[in-house]
């Protein structure tokens, strides 16, 4: 459906440029360790820093856009005005927790406006993101399964973090936390939801190495971080 308003403007892109870099260098900061991995060998510590920045920007840049893409193109599909908008909260707090080597991803989020969303326009318009997510990470996967890089080659290393990333960035946003995708998929479907959740697990626990109890530590770990950020900001 055509909405009469222009694709982009100077002010989203403005705003998506600054959280693609900021995710990007919070990624690369956890990884490595946080601050306190600058305080023994910090040669070694700027080392890996440097070398995982360029991979981390790939798996960023593919999820984070197109994320935000794909949920302002239903929008707009719907007849609804959309444009992404950074947050300085969840900027603040994506920096804050990747200082201590783990990372809640906030950036900001892709502000819909309109008079008549169904509570299933909304759910779908935000489940999309998520199966985005989903998308690049099957894509990885299959082109790693195809090409057998080298264990120890940058390709290997590049592909492994996007297909981790990818199944990550699809957890985090389906948390069913206000404003993340979650808690609009779950408010619109139950069975949705909990299907995608459910496949998302799976994945995670193959791909990724993270355990069970690593899951609820970050689902308990958002959860307060989002209560707590709203009694603050």
């Amino acid at each position: 459906m055509e909405t009469g308003h222009p694709i982009t403007s100077p002010t989203e892109i403005r705003d998506i440029l600054i959280s693609d870099i900021v995710l990007t260098l919070a990624f690369s900061l956890a990884l490595v360790g946080g601050v306190s991995a600058f305080q023994g060998n910090s040669a070694k510590a700027i080392a890996q820093f440097e070398q995982l920045l360029p991979i981390a920007a790939l798996a960023v840049t593919v999820n984070f856009v197109f994320h935000e893409l794909m949920h302002k193109f239903f929008a707009q599909r719907y007849g609804a005005i959309a444009e992404f908008r950074m947050f300085y909260t969840g900027l603040i707090i994506t920096i804050f927790t990747s200082l201590f080597g783990f990372l809640i991803g906030m950036p900001g989020a892709t502000m819909i406006y309109t008079q008549g969303f169904t509570k299933k326009q909304n759910g779908i318009v935000s489940i999309v993101g998520p199966l985005t997510n989903l998308a690049v990470f099957g894509a990885f996967l299959a082109f790693a399964l195809l090409t057998h890089p080298p264990t120890s080659s940058f390709l290997s290393s590049a592909l492994s973090f996007v297909i981790e990333i990818s199944v990550l960035l699809a957890f985090f946003n389906m948390l069913p936390i206000f404003p993340l995708d979650g808690s609009k998929v779950l408010t619109w479907s139950k069975p949705v939801y909990a299907a995608t959740m459910g496949v998302i697990l799976l994945l995670m626990l193959k791909y990724t190495g993270i355990g069970i109890w690593d899951i609820l530590l970050l689902i308990v770990i958002a959860l307060v971080i989002s209560l707590v950020s709203r009694r603050i900001f």
